[in-house]
This record gives C-alpha cells, structure tokens and sequence, in this order.
C-alpha cells in the first residue's frame, strides 16, 4: 500500500508542473495518477508555413557541387527529385508542431494509427509525439489518403519536419 503522504506529494508536483498523467513504478509499487477528464488529450497545433515562392515568382536555384568525384551523384539527385517533387503533387505534408520522439502507435503492443492507404479525417490521430516525457497525439489536420509516411517510429523529429504526405480528398 502506497504511503498517502507520497500519494500527495505526488499529485502535489503534478499540479505544480501542469502534468496531466503520472505512472511510476519500482520494485515494490506501481502508481498511476491522471488529471481532467478520461478522454483529454493534449494536442498541440502550430501553423503550417509553406516556404515555397508565390505563384509567378522564380523558384531559387540550388547549385550543384563542382568537385569532379560529386558529378555523377549531383547529376542524379536532380533527376530523383524531380520525380519525387512530380509524385507529391497535390499532396498535403502533415508537420511535427513540436520537437520530440515521433512514435506510430499509442504503444509497442498496439496496432498502428495510420498506415500508407488508410483514409483519415480532421481530427483523426496519426501518431504521438513525446516531448519531456508527455505524449502529444497528433492530428491529420486534412481529411484525405495517407500516402506516405516519411518518420519511422522511434526517430527524433523536429518542429515543422513532415512526417506524412496526403492525398486530400
């Protein structure tokens, strides 16, 4: 049996740094403590900003590398992009709104939010985003047909980095 004066310590530290869950665990006790209603989450949004040129305006040009031993890879990376750039026409980038650890499911037992071909609305979770030990579900934002998913699960990921591309429907 927990001691109630570290039960309230506890929830004492939760209110002081706004935490909405708590689970700790040790040899001989397990605790696990939630704030707020069952099905409160925490999402953070941030705006999506497009860093592409306004229409008419010349797209700034990328020089490639003039060392003799680059040549052949710099005269392929243009050609890859291309086609790349041409297969993500009209798709809808989904953005990390926060630096963290980028994971595809609420846990390692569990199935997988979205996968390539699932169709996803709004406000459909995609995948979490930990950041200081808070797990941040993240919406779609765009309702439509995952294509591609550019993160593995587990990679570190960085405010405004893509981590899906979607057909918008």
């Amino acid at each position: 049996m927990i001691d109630i004066r570290k039960l309230k310590e506890l929830v004492r530290l939760m209110v002081e740094n706004e935490l909405s869950e708590l689970d700790l665990q040790d040899q001989q006790e397990t605790v696990k403590i939630r704030r707020g209603a069952e099905t409160q989450t925490v999402v953070n949004h941030q705006p999506v900003i497009y860093n592409g040129a306004p229409t008419g305006q010349a797209q700034p040009q990328v020089a490639a590398p003039q060392a003799a031993a680059q040549a052949a890879p710099a005269a392929e990376a243009p050609a890859a992009e291309a086609s790349a750039s041409s297969d993500d026409a009209g798709l809808v980038a989904i953005e990390s709104p926060m630096v963290g650890t980028f994971y595809t499911a609420p846990n390692p037992d569990s199935d997988n939010y979205v996968s390539v071909g699932s169709e996803v609305s709004e406000d459909s979770n995609v995948c979490l985003v930990e950041a200081m030990k808070v797990f941040n579900e993240i919406k779609a934002g765009v309702s439509g047909k995952i294509e591609r998913i550019l993160v593995k699960s587990g990679d570190a990921v960085e405010f405004g980095q893509k981590l899906f591309l979607v057909r918008p429907s």
